[in-house]
């Protein structure tokens, strides 16, 4: 066939994804890279989805009864929304890279990759790090200022009042749908394509394991889990970095690649689909320095960062599960938990898309518009370099992103229904046996809805890529707002209601408006566009901090935090964090530290990083090959970071796990009841007997300890 094709790609491995035209003169794509069949079964999508489901359920739901049996964690209503207040920087750094590995993250950086270049990966990446970097200045505000809260819409509700409460928690509602949307088109569409599993019994049976775990542990279980699903989604980043980079026969090099994206680049072939949108992967790229993929002068890959850093702030501060993590760790490890987690993420998407979404290209595989706007560029890489082993791979990996993340919405969400809903307006006394019940229905009621959205969505035709770019123009305009509502005293409920309201109102009106004017009709192809998204984006964000900070200036509340420290718990905990954790100098020195760390990575990678690669233009191949070092490091060291601190950080607690289950476990039985009947013993005896009794104690130790010093050997 090779013979014949005279105007195809020099490279031979490429040829056969295409074929001769009629003439026998042109080289024409073939239909698609999928061509409509799966490449596994769908025994094996079925495997993978109900096996790691029950696994996953079960071994979380495991580790959560080791855990309360040989450590003494109690199950109550506090522990399940809050996993005690007490959670370190590994596993809080862990938790917030799984909850925002999205199937988005692999599957949409990539597809950036595929439509602009090098520069995809990047703008991916930078844009929606940032937010979690500057997430950890809100999380240690809450120790301060709010430290008995479960939801950021309880703050919202102790500061503004009843109407605020209502706006905030429809707008962080509505950013919960939106992401769980994310998770399962993505989720469902990749797991059809390579397995051929009805795309809406994957959309019902994929959240399937994530509720029966979530509601046996509550958050505990879900930042266990988490913990897992991040250790194989980064060793299945590392061995796909490595495949295209170090041992893949077909490519195997940055200076190969570098080759054959030059190639790709310069080549004007006959496409089977007219030049979208969404990407071109048939010759140079209209927006991009010299039509090349090697470069950042992309104006197109620009466009997407600012769409990118826009939409995400919406989808971490309005988002509860940023807010439930940061309440669950303890006062010293919240801000190094986000800053680590947020540099540790920004791998996944840079160092992943960076392989498998320029590795399509390099290869030139015959993805077309559609194929990528569903995210199937990563799997099309993997399935052309590893064959069924890749595809195995990929879907593992998008399934642990799908589940951890999808765990944590429904955390989110099941916080909110119980404390700003039940709690708030049914029934203000209810004990924490009734939370604890309505936490639980509520996990299982939102799981199911999970499914039948993805469903409804998928019957509309919605694609991950236009539910990503869009979510700034719902979202958008409630983050300042709520960013002011801890940051600034002066802001007051009416500039927060009507600037979240008026900001949502006029980004989607100047979304519609904007895309009728350009391309003359309004439909999901022209909406998802570059322009309009832009332009909704920045006016929905834009307009909502303004609205609120003229209404601030107009009438300051001049707020002192006072209401939101009064918010109480249901049930109280008993805390082994020392005093000295929650002291305001100790908590402002730590914000002092996020913002100077946090802003300093932003400037870093948003402002600095990109304007240093201008002078390049096109990348020669010395500045490729250091770039591809760059992501093979990042995500190597990333990858040891995040699996191997939260071990060293909880080892002592493995160690006690271990010894109960294989020695003293009836010793730490009858300790425990020995400890409840002395208890018992003292709370009888009056306080001033009490008293004497300790002091008698304390003198009898003392004591002995003397002897004991005096009898050792000199």
């Amino acid at each position: 066939m090779a013979s014949s094709l005279t105007n195809c790609p020099p490279f031979e491995f490429s040829a056969k994804y295409y074929e001769a035209s009629a003439g026998g003169s042109s080289c024409v794509r073939q239909s698609s890279f999928f061509g409509g069949q799966p490449v596994l079964n769908q025994g094996v999508g079925y495997s993978v989805i109900l096996g790691f489901g029950a696994f996953f359920a079960v071994f979380t739901s495991f580790l959560v009864w080791l855990e309360k049996r040989y450590v003494g964690s109690r199950h109550t209503s506090e522990w399940f929304n809050t996993a005690g207040r007490n959670v370190k920087t590994g596993l809080i750094a862990s938790v917030i890279v799984s909850q925002w590995t999205w199937a988005a993250t692999i599957l949409q950086s990539s597809n950036v990759a595929w439509e602009y270049g090098i520069s995809g990966p990047f703008w991916y990446a930078s844009g929606a790090t940032i937010q979690v970097l500057l997430f950890g200045v809100m999380a240690i505000e809450i120790k301060r200022k709010a430290p008995h809260a479960h939801t950021v819409c309880e703050i919202v509700k102790a500061r503004w009042g009843t109407a605020a409460h209502i706006v905030f928690l429809t707008f962080c509602f509505l950013t919960n749908i939106i992401v769980t949307a994310m998770l399962l088109l993505g989720g469902s569409a990749v797991v059809n394509a390579l397995t051929g599993v009805n795309i809406y019994a994957a959309s019902f049976l994929i959240p399937l394991g994530v509720i029966v775990y979530t509601l046996a542990g509550g958050l505990k279980a879900t930042f266990l889990a988490s913990y897992i699903h991040s250790v194989i989604v980064h060793v299945v980043l590392v061995i796909f970095v490595y495949l295209v980079y170090v041992a893949s026969s077909e490519l195997g090099s940055p200076s190969i690649v570098y080759r054959h994206l030059l190639e790709v680049s310069s080549k004007s072939r006959s496409c089977i689909e007219p030049i979208s949108h969404v990407g071109q992967s048939c010759g140079p790229v209209s927006g991009n320095y010299k039509g090349s993929y090697i470069t950042m002068l992309s104006s197109g890959g620009l466009i997407f960062g600012i769409i990118n850093i826009i939409g995400n702030f919406g989808t971490v501060f309005v988002d509860n599960g940023y807010w439930v993590s940061a309440i669950a760790a303890r006062p010293s490890s919240t801000h190094k938990g986000y800053l680590l987690g947020g540099l540790v993420w920004f791998a996944v998407p840079f160092s992943l898309a960076t392989s498998l979404g320029l590795g399509a290209l390099a290869l030139d595989l015959p993805i077309t518009a559609s194929e990528a706007s569903h995210g199937l560029v990563p799997p099309a890489t993997a399935i052309a370099l590893m064959g069924k082993g890749g595809s195995v791979l990929l879907l593992t990996m998008l399934f642990m992103a799908v589940t951890s993340a999808g765990s944590s919405e429904l955390i989110a969400v099941s916080s909110l229904c119980t404390y700003d809903i039940y709690r708030t307006y049914i029934n203000p006394e209810a004990s924490g046996k009734q939370i604890l019940k309505v936490s639980r229905c509520v996990v299982l009621a939102f799981g199911c809805f999970m499914g039948i959205l993805a469903v409804i969505l998928n019957k509309a035709g919605v694609s991950l890529g236009w539910m990503y770019l869009a979510m700034g123009v719902f979202i958008g305009s409630a983050v300042l707002p709520i960013a002011f509502m801890l940051l600034w005293r002066k802001a007051n409920a009416l500039g927060a209601i009507l600037g979240t309201i008026i900001g949502c109102f006029l980004g989607i009106i100047t979304w519609l408006t904007v895309t009728k004017v350009e391309y003359e009709r309004v439909n999901l192809d022209t909406t998802g566009r570059n322009a309009p998204m832009l332009a909704g984006n920045l006016v929905s964000i834009l307009t909502g901090g303004a609205v609120h900070a003229v209404c601030s200036f107009l009438s300051p509340q001049n707020y002192d935090w006072g209401t939101t420290k009064q918010i109480t718990v249901v049930e109280k905990e008993k805390t082994e964090l020392p005093v000295e954790e929650f002291k305001e100098e100790k908590l402002i020195r730590a914000k002092a530290w996020i913002v100077k760390w946090g802003v300093g990575f932003t400037i870093i990678i948003v402002i600095l990083w990109p304007l240093l690669t201008l002078p390049a233009g096109q990348f020669n191949k010395g500045y490729f090959t250091f770039w591809a070092v760059i992501a093979i490091a990042w995500g190597t060291v990333a990858s040891a970071v995040i699996i191997a601190l939260p071990l060293m950080e909880s080892w002592g607690t493995i160690q006690n796990i271990l010894i109960g289950m294989f020695t003293n476990d009836r010793l730490m039985v009858k300790i425990e009841e020995l400890n409840f009947k002395l208890g018992t013993i003292m709370s009888a005896i009056p306080e001033a007997e009490r008293i004497y009794l300790l002091e008698i104690e304390k003198a009898k130790k003392k004591e002995a300890s003397e002897i004991e010093v005096q009898v050792l050997p000199a």
